[in-house]
């Protein structure tokens, strides 16, 4: 016979850890799957922000940011809309004017995590921790606990949703982007993206800061909101933050 008479089982433990390692993660990344819009548009619209037929819910990523933001908070006073922005708990922390500026303003803020991070491996502890410094953060800087939660790439797993559910958050993702995050976007180019999924109902997701996206990204996004709204009021639908997108709780 070839091997020694402890080489089967030691084949064994090393299967059956490494069927273990797989399926843990498995299980993390199952829910990422929600980031298709084929999945997660019929199979969970909460999810993926479907609201109001008469509404749409309009929604920024990534803030604050001391060069942006102020510019978009500035641009939705003409229009005349309000906003959720998902911020980031690093940012708000270090910019807490900006952020009580904006909820002065009558926008309504979300949490998009601490830091931008990609959720390769699984860490549901840290998971937990960080968001909850979020949440707790904007708590502290405003005194309104945030109600929403949108993970750094729209990307769920097992311990992103768990956390938020500690956290007493409602993940929510988005129905329509414009794409706004890359060097070639530009304001046509976000409206035409938007536009190609717009409706009522749905969420749009735009970005108020280039903080994780191509250096000035953002004034693609900015040039794009007075069309966007129009848009959207000449289809008879109202614009604003979540919080008019469905019954409160």
């Amino acid at each position: 016979m070839n091997g020694s008479p402890s080489s089967s089982p030691a084949r064994t433990t090393a299967a059956a850890a490494l069927a273990t390692a797989l399926a843990c993660a498995a299980v993390h990344i199952a829910p990422a799957a929600t980031w298709l819009p084929s999945v997660r548009r019929p199979c969970f619209p909460r999810l993926a922000g479907v609201g109001y037929r008469d509404h749409v819910a309009l929604t920024f990523d990534d803030g604050p940011d001391p060069e942006s933001t102020p510019l978009f908070l500035d641009a939705l006073d003409v229009l005349g809309v309000t906003a959720t922005f998902f911020v980031l708990g690093d940012s708000a922390s270090r910019h807490p004017s900006l952020v009580r500026d904006a909820v002065r303003r009558g926008h309504e803020l979300g949490v998009h995590g601490w830091t931008h991070e990609r959720p390769w491996l699984p860490t549901p502890v840290t998971d937990m921790r960080r968001l909850r410094r979020a949440a707790e953060a904007l708590h502290d800087i405003t005194g309104r606990r945030p109600r929403w939660y949108r993970p750094p790439y729209g990307i769920l797993t097992s311990g992103r949703l768990a956390a938020a559910r500690a956290a007493g958050l409602t993940p929510v993702l988005w129905t329509a982007w414009g794409r706004d995050w890359t060097a070639a976007a530009t304001p046509v180019s976000v409206v035409s993206e938007v536009e190609a999924d717009l409706y009522g109902g749905g969420t749009v997701l735009l970005h108020d800061s280039d903080r994780t996206s191509a250096p000035g990204c953002w004034q693609a996004a900015l040039g794009a909101l007075p069309d966007i709204v129009s848009m959207c009021r000449a289809a008879c639908l109202s614009v604003g933050p979540l919080a008019d997108h469905w019954p409160a709780r």
